[in-house]
C-alpha cells in the first residue's frame, strides 16, 4: 500500500499529522471516534522488517482504544515496529527514538479482579497516563507500563520493563527497570 493512500485513511479516522511524515511499510494506526491522535512534524514510522535491522516482529501499531484516549507524538520522533496503545493518554516528546518492538501501554489490557476479568468489564481496566520526555531513547524490546514518566534525555536499555517516575537524563535498565547511570556520572548499585 502506498503511504499517500494510507495517509488518506488516517485523515478519515481524524488522525492529525504534521509535515514530512515518513511511513516505511504499512503501520496499523487507529483512532477511535472522539479520541485524539496527533503526530508531529518530521516523524518516521517504520513497519517493514527491512526498515530496521534489529529485527522487527510486527508492524508499528498506534491505537487509541477509548473515546477519551489521547496519543500525542512530538516532532522529529522515530518509531520502529513498536506498539503504542492508549486507553487514557500517552505523550511522547520531541526528538525521541523508539526502538524496535517496544511496547508503550497505559493500561492493564484486562481487569485485574478475577470476576471483572471473567465477564470482561472494560471500565475495571486499570489505566494511568504515560509521559516520555524530549530527547529520550527507548531501546529495542523494552516495555513501558502504565503510569511511567520519563524525564527529558532518558535512555531505556534494551529489554527493560519500566514502571515509575524517572528524573531527566537517567539511564534505565533491567527487569524491573532501575536507574543504572545518569548522563555524565555513574550510580552506585
Amino acid at each position: 500500500m502506498n503511504s499517500n493512500w494510507f495517509k488518506i485513511l488516517m485523515k478519515a479516522t481524524k488522525v492529525k499529522y504534521g509535515r514530512n511524515l515518513l511511513l516505511k511499510g504499512v503501520p496499523v494506526i487507529f483512532n477511535k471516534g472522539g479520541a485524539i491522535l496527533e503526530i508531529g512534524d518530521n516523524v518516521t514510522i517504520k513497519s517493514s522488517f527491512l526498515s530496521n535491522l534489529v529485527g522487527l516482529y510486527s508492524r508499528t501499531i498506534i491505537v487509541t482504544r477509548t473515546n477519551e484516549a489521547r496519543i500525542k507524538i512530538g516532532n522529529n520522533v522515530g518509531i520502529s515496529g513498536a506498539t503504542i496503545y492508549a486507553r487514557k493518554g500517552i505523550d511522547i516528546g520531541d526528538n525521541t527514538l523508539i526502538g524496535g518492538n517496544v511496547k508503550i501501554i497505559d493500561n492493564d489490557f484486562h481487569p485485574i479482579d478475577i470476576e471483572a476479568r471473567n465477564i470482561d468489564i472494560k471500565e475495571k481496566i486499570g489505566t494511568k497516563p504515560v509521559t516520555i520526555g524530549k530527547n529520550c531513547f527507548i531501546g529495542c524490546n523494552s516495555i513501558l507500563l502504565k503510569g511511567t514518566v520519563l524525564g527529558n534525555g532518558c535512555v531505556v536499555g534494551a529489554g527493560a520493563v519500566v514502571s515509575g517516575r524517572y528524573e531527566d537524563n537517567c539511564v534505565i535498565a533491567g527487569n524491573p527497570a532501575r536507574v543504572v547511570k545518569r548522563v555524565g556520572r555513574t550510580v552506585n548499585v
